[in-house]
């Protein structure tokens, strides 16, 4: 299996960090340590905007002008969906639970969200209620997961105390998923986002922003 190939690695603005999306221009980060979300310009590498999260951000995408970030909220970290809107924060009455209360990454094929919960395998379809369709098992466990081309990508490992993460495209647009290896990642990997022409994730132990190529 081939290796991804890097084509940046930068540091990260704030230590751990844990999830991404990208909105056409802007690299959005949550850091796990600072429970923050940080608006990062990606050519420039500068931040455009922070705001404080109500909880851990595991996860989140990109929904329209929006953001949908997937936090762990005090006392037990609770998984919950929330709404966030640029340049105005978190709206704190739109939340939704996550189904059995877990779930780490967040992707949006513009009419459903989509969660996937790391040690189940899955990766679930809500509606707009949370309310579960669709339902996707994988054989690996899920830390990253983008919707490019009608597929999914996903960052996927059998251990996560191993360097052994996997990219991973799931078509499950015929019924039956067609799910490939795609390259090995070779770090501990958190998140995947896509800018159009390359894939990122968070090096997150090594506070490094990591982008990538590899063939579609």
């Amino acid at each position: 299996m081939i290796a991804i190939e890097e084509t940046h690695r930068l540091p990260s603005p704030a230590p751990k960090p844990q999830s991404l999306a990208f909105d056409g221009t802007t690299l959005w980060m949550g850091s796990r340590e600072t429970r923050r979300l940080y608006a990062i310009d990606p050519v420039s590498w500068t931040v455009r905007e922070e705001a404080d999260a109500p909880g851990t951000p595991w996860g989140m995408t990109v929904v329209g002008d929006e953001l949908r970030v997937l936090t762990g909220e005090a006392p037990d970290d609770n998984r919950f969906i929330r709404r966030f809107v640029p340049g105005h924060g978190f709206k704190s009455n739109d939340r939704i639970g996550c189904p059995d209360d877990t779930g780490s990454q967040l992707s949006f094929d513009g009419d459903r969200l989509y969660v996937s919960q790391w040690y189940n395998k899955k990766i679930l379809s809500l509606d707009d209620r949370g309310a579960v369709g669709t339902t996707i098992e994988l054989p690996r466990g899920i830390c990253g997961q983008v919707i490019v081309d009608g597929c999914f990508y996903v960052l996927t490992t059998d251990d996560e105390a191993t360097d052994a993460y996997y990219i991973t495209r799931v078509d499950a647009r015929n019924g039956t998923p067609k799910i490939d290896d795609l390259a090995s990642v070779g770090f501990p990997g958190r998140a995947l986002a896509f800018d159009g022409a390359r894939f990122w994730t968070n090096h997150r132990e090594a506070d490094q922003i990591v982008a990538f190529e590899i063939p579609r």
